[in-house]
């Protein structure tokens, strides 16, 4: 089991004690705005499961009807996650309406608020660990799972504040209305994961910060060539695919080109990591003039 995998399933196993604690939490106060925090962990324990099972079969190696791989799987986690933090807002946004026509002091909030708070802890620490793996492994998946978790700690912070409150001053309304700002923050952070998720699955080329770099080492290591252009880039869940034509003399020989190519590919690999590199070597009547030229 490679890193990413085991990653996953740990989310599996934190969000399954995070939804217990969260359960007895509103079982101890009989707040509104702690039975949405534990419905959201409902939602996160589906997540973390589909992040596995994404995880799991993008691992897999290319094959005869995937010869780029499956890395694309993870994506499709992505957007499901996106669309499950919407729905665990809009749930939250059900239970904060119903509460407000008929609102209640929470029982024993001392302890139903510390249950909570170590749940929001574990989340908070899980939820760092899988963005900086996610970033590491380059993991849609993990990436996606720790947005989640922070979507859920932005909540659950909401809530602690709403229910001290309430024991505080006595204002009962303010219970299910902290729960309805928190469920639109969150509503908020489903769609941007949905938007990124969807970008991946429509091949978007890579930021423009990595795209700069890219172009400024095709440009360092092609010495003997003479521009390089039609650069695609996009990324596959860890891969990143990039491809362009480059321009070389005429009377060239076919190994001093692929020399110039092999010098590109290694370097590019070293700073992407998983990488497919495709080059196509063109005589320079078929130069553009524009594009990466070489230094």
């Amino acid at each position: 089991m490679d890193r990413a995998m085991r990653l996953a399933a740990g989310s599996v196993i934190v969000a399954l004690a995070v939804l217990g604690l969260k359960a007895v939490a509103w079982w101890l106060t009989g707040s509104v705005a702690l039975l949405a925090d534990a419905l959201e962990s409902v939602v996160n324990v589906a997540a973390a499961l589909a992040a596995l099972a994404a995880v799991s079969f993008s691992a897999a190696p290319p094959d005869a009807n995937h010869p780029y791989g499956h890395a694309k799987a993870e994506y499709f986690s992505a957007v499901l996650e996106g669309a499950l933090i919407i729905v665990a807002a809009l749930l939250i946004l059900r239970e904060a309406w119903g509460a407000l026509s008929a609102p209640h002091m929470p029982d024993m909030p001392g302890l139903g608020l510390g249950v909570s708070i170590v749940a929001t802890a574990a989340n908070a620490g899980w939820g760092l660990m899988l963005r900086r793996e996610g970033r590491r492994l380059r993991s849609p998946a993990l990436l996606a799972d720790a947005r989640h978790l922070f979507a859920d700690v932005v909540t659950s912070v909401g809530v602690v504040v709403g229910v001290a409150a309430v024991a505080a001053t006595g204002i009962l309304w303010l219970d299910p209305l902290l729960a309805a700002l928190t469920a639109v923050n969150i509503l908020f952070s489903g769609w941007q994961l949905l938007r990124e998720s969807v970008g991946g699955l429509m091949d978007e080329a890579v930021e423009p910060a990595l795209l700069n770099r890219i172009r400024a080492l095709m440009s360092q290591e092609a010495q003997g060539a003479l521009e390089m252009h039609d650069l695609r880039t996009r990324h596959a869940g860890r891969t990143t695919f990039v491809e362009f034509h480059m321009v070389v003399p005429g009377d060239m020989t076919v190994s001093h080109a692929h020399e110039i190519c092999d010098r590109i590919e290694a370097a590019l690999k070293a700073e992407l990591g998983a990488a497919i590199i495709t080059i196509h070597v063109e005589p320079e009547v078929k130069a553009k003039h524009h594009g990466v030229l070489v230094l």
